[in-house]
């Protein structure tokens, strides 16, 4: 082979290493390009536990808790959400503060302004069940769960989460199955039993499972709340599934495949 064509070659080789590099990169930079003008809130993080055993801990595992909240904030938004262009919550200011008290975590308050607690106590209650990779596993879990209750959709027509039980179980439920789609929760918390009333993890795993029927489930399920007026579960399931099915035919699925 001459040294003119050994040159070509060459020149062909560079050309073509620089165009896969620059799709490769095209590819990662759109990738999320959806997101790119997500508007994050103010985050205003208080520690109000100066001292304690749970701080100490924290403060090692979670350097920049800011950083963690905003990570969770787009993890959270893109599981129940396409795009910027879906009505997303306008959440501009999160309070965190981070208290020496009983409890695990809790949200209050709504658009524009949220306020969530994060117990010390429980971090170190965490510490000592599982060390280090406990906590964080558990502090990214729960926060996730109180982020949901930020910028998820709330079911219309069926009173409020205190004054009825189907508005509690969608509130709870899908902010237990958005922590489990993300994989915060063990597999082994997933029972058989209950109901889909129940709230929480018990209909958290059940929305999650439904994924397997559509794989935007979540997302869908939560734009119900804005589609089926009055909200009901068997409603939004033939909304996003089809007229086929029904809440008590798909609970009855979901226990079989529990139970097996």
């Amino acid at each position: 082979m001459n040294n003119k064509l050994k040159m070509r070659l060459f020149l062909i080789a560079i050309t073509l290493f620089f165009i896969s590099c620059s799709s490769r990169e095209v590819v990662s930079v759109n990738k999320d390009a959806k997101w790119d003008n997500f508007v994050y809130p103010t985050i205003n993080f208080v520690n109000n536990a100066e001292g304690t055993e749970g701080w100490d801990i924290y403060n090692r595992i979670v350097p920049n808790p800011e950083e963690l909240i905003n990570e969770s904030i787009l993890g959270v938004v893109k599981t129940l959400y396409w795009s910027t262009a879906d009505s997303i919550p306008g959440i501009r200011k999160i309070n965190y503060s981070f208290d020496d008290r009983e409890g695990i975590s809790a949200k209050g308050g709504g658009v524009p302004e949220i306020s969530i607690f994060y117990s010390s106590r429980w971090v170190e209650h965490s510490a000592k069940n599982g060390g280090d990779d406990k906590v964080l596993y558990e502090t990214e879990g729960v926060l996730y769960h109180e982020l949901v209750h930020g910028y998820q959709l709330e079911p219309q027509g069926v009173g409020s989460y205190g004054t009825n039980k189907v508005f509690f179980a969608f509130i709870e439920g899908m902010a237990d199955a958005v922590r489990a789609h993300n994989g915060y929760f063990p597999a082994e918390n997933r029972r058989p039993g209950g109901h889909w009333l129940d709230g929480y993890q018990t209909t958290g795993f059940f929305l999650q499972w439904l994924t397997t029927k559509d794989s935007d489930f979540l997302r869908k399920f939560n734009k119900s709340a804005l589609e089926v007026v009055p909200w009901s579960f068997d409603g939004a399931v033939k909304k996003v599934l089809g007229d086929e099915f029904s809440i008590d035919g798909l609970w009855e699925e979901y226990q079989l495949f529990l139970k097996q």
